[in-house]
Order: C-alpha cells, then sequence, then structure tokens
C-alpha cells in the first residue's frame, strides 16, 4: 500500500507537522529526505532496509560515495544531497555556537560535535578555539587518522591555537567503534596537550568523546 493512503497519523510528513521532528523515527525521517520508494517498496520500508543494510544512521549518514550511490534506492543526486544537508546543519550549530558563550552550554557542544564527526568512518581530531569570554573563534579538524587511531602532535595545537589567538580550547574526538567511552591513550594525550598549551596560557576548557549515541565531557567527569 503507498503511503498516501496510510492514516495521516501514520505518515511521516504529517507525523512530523502535527508532532514535530523528534516524533519521528530513524526510517521516518530518511523516508521524508528519500521522498520515493521504488517498485514495490515504499519509502518507509526502503528507509528501514537502508538502514538495516548499513547498519545504523550514522553509518549510512557517513558512507563514501560509492557505498552510498551502490545502494539501492540512492544515487548521487541523492548523496550531492545529503552532503548538502550535512553541511548546512554543521554551520547553523557553529553559528549557533559563536553567538553563544560555547563553555557554558555543553549540550551545543555536545550537538554540534555529533553532526560535525559523529559519522566519520576514521577517528578525527577537532579543536574548538575560543575567545578571552569563551565564545568560538574557529572548529578546525587537525588530525585524522585510521579507523581506530588518530596521530595527535602537540607542538601542532598549540601552533594553531596560537595562530588563532585562542585564550582557551575544548579538544574533541570521535571513536568509530561508535563507543564513546575514553581510553588510556585519550586520557594521556589530554594530558600532554593540557601541560603543553598551559605553557603559552592557554587552557583547555574539555574533552569531548564522540560515539554513536553519546557524547562523554572529560570535565564533566572531573577529569579537567
Amino acid at each position: 500500500m503507498s503511503i498516501r493512503h496510510w492514516p495521516a497519523t501514520e505518515r511521516p510528513r504529517e507525523k512530523l507537522l502535527d508532532r514535530g521532528a523528534t516524533a519521528l523515527s530513524d526510517a521516518e525521517l530518511l523516508a521524508i529526505f528519500l521522498r520515493t520508494g521504488i517498485a514495490g517498496t515504499d519509502a518507509v520500508t526502503l528507509a528501514r532496509q537502508l538502514l538495516s543494510q548499513f547498519g545504523s544512521l550514522r553509518r549510512l549518514l557517513g558512507a563514501s560515495q560509492a557505498d552510498f550511490c551502490a545502494a539501492k534506492g540512492l544515487g548521487e543526486a541523492k548523496f550531492v544531497q545529503l552532503q548538502a544537508v550535512l553541511e548546512l546543519s554543521k554551520r547553523y550549530l557553529q553559528q549557533q555556537m559563536q553567538r553563544d558563550t560555547v563553555f557554558t552550554e555543553p549540550a551545543a557542544v555536545k550537538r554540534y560535535l555529533q553532526h560535525a564527526i559523529s559519522s566519520e568512518q576514521r577517528e578525527v581530531f577537532l579543536l574548538l578555539y575560543l575567545d578571552s569570554q569563551h565564545r568560538l573563534i574557529k572548529a578546525e579538524p587537525l588530525f585524522a587518522g585510521t579507523i581506530d587511531a588518530s596521530p595527535v602532535y602537540p607542538r601542532i595545537v598549540v601552533q594553531q591555537a596560537l595562530a588563532h589567538n585562542a585564550a582557551a580550547v575544548i579538544l574533541a574526538h570521535n571513536h568509530p567503534s561508535g563507543v564513546a567511552e575514553p581510553s588510556r591513550a585519550d586520557k594521556a594525550i589530554t594530558e600532554r596537550l593540557v601541560q603543553a598549551l598551559m605553557l603559552v596560557d592557554i587552557k583547555v576548557l574539555d574533552h569531548f568523546i564522540v560515539g554513536d549515541a553519546d557524547v562523554i565531557s572529560f570535565a564533566e567527569r572531573g577529569w579537567l
């Protein structure tokens, strides 16, 4: 049965208009993005099949162009459209942080980081440079590595923080495994960066680890 013949309360578009986007499942949101299904398969069923095929929404959104376009019901046009939507989301959240005092709004930082790096298939180490009022100067991905490691060089972090005239920084990186729990290596590099930046009077306010559904804060755990 076509979606247009479903009860209005079950149609994704009508459900969104009536109850808001948060009321929709991942499959329903993806169905709205897809707009149409394929022969014999409605958009919601196709969305469920795609989520099952890729394993999660994060892996679908972070898929390479080749893998994305090879999936049934997708293609180059949808890939371009998705990349535009993701970039708009990142820029919107970044502009929100530039307007606000970042360190007093950790929830906003977490939302931005989830959009910015949670879907990456390799580990990406990102810095948020802040002014003396803890407002965002710039968000910059500095290092990227293999699927489970990113080389982080304190000398480059210090150079970039000074180049942006930062008074403080927030560190962040993703775990491609999807598990946000910090490792011993995460704690060790955080200590090294805190010490290196302290020498040039730049404070590390937090280090966020980004997983599939969670973002862990070193500051919230009392580690900074």
